[in-house]
This record gives structure tokens, C-alpha cells and sequence, in this order.
């Protein structure tokens, strides 16, 4: 049988999610998983949980974290705590308002947690005063790990109006970005802040960068990183 798991570096893997749409736009998505150095396995941004994706996961660790990164990735959350009643249960700024059916025990911030430290850093992506995203680095495989701060949909997987309305939103491969109606959100806020929290991720200096949505980058992730930004200049 094939992997649902894609391992894509030391201890760390992705899974290939269900097809949201959103006003008729087909948003593919994707979910991390971190194996912690203790063995505890760090969940990012959680999807649709099935028996073949529960099996695969007690195959390689305990589920111990569950990090919805901005307020937008909550959907499947209330499933996983039913599945994993153990699991500890992170939001971004924000979203405890949103889901006060969910008890939340950490809120996220700009400081890695003690529990992750050791593998993964962290920061918040600030200066916009429509969403906040938690950005994540995990040091073994040099690896940043977004959610909508990058969108890079792959052509091939759009038809015609759904192409032009990406390359318009600037979020069409191999030149992904933040999506148009969030940069022009930072005009009402602070692009000092957008850009001291971009000099973080550039500190990183990441080999590969996982994305929610579309085309992930694998190597050379830097590079990608400071041309996808460059709006904010």
C-alpha cells in the first residue's frame, strides 16, 4: 500500500489533504508532521484524519501537538481532539475568540514553545490588521513551514479563469506570494512590521519551505523566499 506520508527530510513529513473551494477556486492542502526529538509527533495545520492516515501516524510517534497557525486553519481540529483526547492543542492569535468551542491550551506567539524549541523555531508574522500567521522553522532539515503567507498553485491544476485569477492574486506557480487581498491589507497596517518579521525567515535561511497551498519549495528555498517578497520592498 502506498504512504499516505511523505517524508521530505530528517523527521519530518507531509500529507497531501482534500481539495477546499472557495468561491469556486479549487485550494489544495497540506498538512506537517514533526517528529519531535522525544518522539512526540508536532501536528501542523491538521487535516481530514482517516483510519489509514491514524495508523500511519502511531507507526512513527504519539500525537502530542495540535497547531492551527492562523484563523483561517481550524476546520478538522475538533476531530483530531476527539481521536487524540491527550493531544495538547495550539492556536494562533485570534482564534480561541473564533472557536470558543474549543479549548485551547497554548496561544501561540513569536517564541517557540519549550516543548519544540529544540527542533523548531518560530515567529509571528505581524503588521497586517486582517490576519496574523505563526511561521515555523524546523532546524534538522532546514525547513520553513507556511500556510496562506505563501500561496504557489501549480497551473496544470486550474482551468482557464482559475489561472488568471491566481496570476492575478499573484499566487500562480513557480512565482507564488501572499495572496493580493492580504498584501494590500498591510497598507492599513505596518510594513516595518511585515518586514522585520521577514528578516526572521530570511535569518533562517531555509533549504525547503512547505506551503498550505500549492507547489512546495524543495532546495534553494532562500532565494524563493526573498523574490516571493519582494513587494514588500
Amino acid at each position: 500500500m502506498t504512504s499516505a506520508l511523505q517524508r521530505i527530510g530528517e523527521e519530518i513529513w507531509i500529507y497531501e489533504g482534500t481539495t477546499v473551494r472557495f468561491h469556486g477556486f479549487p485550494f489544495s492542502t497540506r498538512m506537517t508532521i514533526v517528529r519531535l526529538g522525544k518522539g512526540d509527533l508536532w501536528i501542523h495545520s491538521p487535516e481530514k484524519i482517516n483510519a489509514d492516515l491514524k495508523g500511519e501516524l502511531a507507526d512513527i510517534g504519539e500525537v502530542k501537538y495540535l497547531v492551527s497557525p492562523n484563523k483561517l486553519h481550524h476546520l478538522f481540529l475538533a476531530e483530531w481532539i476527539r481521536e487524540y483526547p491527550q493531544a495538547v492543542t495550539c492556536a494562533a492569535p485570534g482564534l480561541a475568540r473564533k472557536r470558543k468551542d474549543i479549548e485551547f491550551a497554548i496561544e501561540l506567539s513569536a517564541t517557540a514553545e519549550d516543548e519544540w524549541a529544540e527542533d523548531i523555531s518560530q515567529t509571528l508574522f505581524e503588521g497586517s490588521p486582517a490576519m496574523e500567521e505563526v511561521v515555523f522553522f524546523h532546524k534538522p532539515s532546514s525547513t520553513l513551514i507556511l500556510t496562506d503567507l505563501i500561496e504557489n498553485f501549480d497551473p496544470k491544476t486550474l482551468n482557464v479563469w482559475q489561472r488568471g485569477l491566481a496570476r492575478l492574486a499573484g499566487i500562480l506557480a513557480p512565482h507564488g506570494k501572499t495572496p493580493l487581498d492580504w498584501r494590500v491589507s498591510f497598507l492599513l497596517g505596518s510594513r516595518q512590521k511585515a518586514r522585520e518579521s521577514l528578516a526572521q525567515m530570511l535569518e533562517w535561511n531555509p533549504d525547503n519551505i512547505i506551503l498550505s497551498h500549492g507547489q512546495c519549495i524543495m532546495g534553494n528555498g532562500a532565494e524563493f523566499l526573498k523574490a516571493s517578497f519582494r513587494w514588500l520592498k
